[in-house]
């Protein structure tokens, strides 16, 4: 081992130390490390991975307005009174000036900020679809293989690209408000079937059962093979209402996952989802590499080429790469 791997390893080492220690610091720059690309996140992962799988991963998701950070504020205290420790991460939309979190959700959980037994972190979708900032799936094994019990999941607001989020977690609360009237049927087709907890936040306003009939309308529409029902549950997160309701809809879809082999069948499928996100990654990767993606792109717009046939040549160039080959710009003309 070379003086700079030596030194890399032992870096990693003492990473690996305080995030046991669930050091704050650590947490911090182990959460940076894997939003970036590199071999040092690869290795991290590896290292982390088997000290996964005992947190309870909970996705909080909704329309914009909806009170999702003051809800899991409300459920983070109140998990906290019970000795539990919490991790939350904050999705938040990218700043397009810094590439960063705009909403900062750090700021507004002040006060739980300063609780050694939860750890904050807003990121950045930097583009990604699905509401998910690209490495939150890393996020999660750093906050479960540092002991925490619980991890809630916080999306961006963004309708029917959340469905992402039912595949990244154990449960998922869709957090609604009455007064959407018909837009709850104009996005049922998206967001609405991810739920395994609805919640009725600021349900202290007019237009609370209207909004209760209108989802319970929708689920008894709903085609499904699956035993649960989702609940529907009341809350209003501001003056703390209703939350150990919620909590304990959790336990009990938590129960319910258990009992019916549907909690591993989840992880498989989240396993699946990250494996085809990376190899999609690398093979983009060696394909740019290869023959160069923008100069494909250039040269399918100067020749009329259609999108398959471009993507021909990228996925042959990627191959050869990948098999050692070396592509020369005459491989280019024949690809």
């Amino acid at each position: 081992m070379t003086t700079a791997a030596s030194a890399e390893a032992a870096v990693l080492d003492d990473l690996l130390s305080g995030i046991e220690a669930r050091k704050p610091r650590a947490l911090a720059r182990a959460i940076t490390l894997v939003e970036r690309a590199g071999e040092q996140r690869r290795e991290l992962i590896r290292r982390l991975y088997p000290r996964t799988g005992r947190a309870r991963v909970v996705g909080i998701t909704g329309p914009p307005g909806a009170g999702k950070s003051t809800l899991v504020d409300r459920l983070a205290r109140h998990l906290r009174e019970g000795g539990e420790t919490v991790g939350i991460l904050a999705v938040d939309p990218t700043s397009p000036y810094t590439g960063g979190a705009l909403l900062g959700d750090r700021i507004r959980m002040q006060s739980l900020y300063l609780d050694p037994g939860t750890y904050i972190r807003s990121m950045a979708t930097r583009g990604a679809m699905g509401g998910l900032a690209r490495a939150s799936h890393d996020a999660v094994d750093v906050l479960d293989a540092a002991g925490f019990d619980w991890i809630l999941l916080e999306t961006v607001g963004v309708g029917q690209d959340e469905v992402d989020v039912v595949r990244s977690v154990d449960t998922v609360l869709v957090v609604t408000v009455p007064g959407l009237g018909d837009d709850i049927q104009a996005i049922k087709a998206g967001l609405m079937e991810i739920a395994d907890v609805f919640v009725i936040n600021k349900a202290d306003r007019d237009g609370v059962d209207r909004t209760v009939h209108d989802l319970e309308a929708m689920l008894g529409l709903a085609e499904t093979q699956s035993a649960w029902r989702p609940p529907i549950v009341q809350t209003v997160a501001t003056r703390n209402e209703g939350i150990d309701g919620v909590l304990a809809e959790i336990q009990h879809h938590r129960r319910h996952l258990r009992e019916s082999g549907e909690l591993a069948e989840r992880r498989r499928q989240l396993l699946r989802l990250r494996v085809e996100a990376i190899l999609k990654e690398r093979v983009l990767a060696e394909a740019d590499a290869s023959l160069g993606l923008e100069a494909q792109i250039e040269r399918g717009l100067a020749e009329h080429d259609d999108p398959y046939r471009v993507a021909d040549r990228l996925y042959a160039g990627a191959v050869r790469s990948a098999n050692g080959e070396t592509v020369t710009a005459a491989d280019e003309e024949t690809a």
